[in-house]
């Protein structure tokens, strides 16, 4: 299954938007299901619901960070090209989506910071728009990585 889809499903079973980005890539992180879900846990609704950043481009770096982040404190140059890979990820989903923001990703439910969750029923998923930026954040990072590990110039 396309991540995409898979990230889409994900929400659908209940996770949030950061987690559904996340989990969706667990095998290529080399991380069980519930290690992703917890990383990502605090990062749904905009960082805990506060509506900030949305939580599927925290998904997105949470991903790349395992992937192909730095280790070093001392690491200018990869901190510097990870930064990079972030902000072009970002730029990214601000063109397709309009914002990477996520209260002005879903206008019109911008005053709903408080910590309860709304329940997870039709109307929650009509009103939302959430399922469709997933999927988007998704498919960014599956072009990316695939970018990163398709064969260069003829090479194998």
């Amino acid at each position: 299954m396309m991540h995409a889809e898979k990230a889409k499903e994900l929400f659908e079973s209940g996770y949030n938007c950061a987690q559904a980005v996340t989990l969706a890539f667990a095998d290529e992180m080399g991380m069980t299901k519930e290690e992703a879900a917890r990383i990502s846990s605090s990062f749904g609704g905009g960082i805990g619901r506060l509506r900030e950043v949305c939580g599927c481009v925290s998904g997105m770096a949470l991903v790349a960070g395992r992937l192909w982040g730095y280790e070093s404190p001392t690491a200018n140059e990869e901190k510097a090209a990870h930064y990079k890979l972030i902000q072009e990820l970002a730029e990214d989903f601000r063109e397709a989506n309009g914002s990477i923001i996520c209260r002005e990703l879903l206008s019109g439910i911008t005053d709903d910071t408080k910590p309860v969750p709304e329940a997870r029923t039709d109307e929650y998923y009509k009103k939302r728009p959430c399922a469709a930026f997933i999927a988007c954040a998704a498919g960014i990072l599956e072009k990316r990585i695939y970018e990163k590990t398709a064969p260069q110039n003829g090479e194998p």
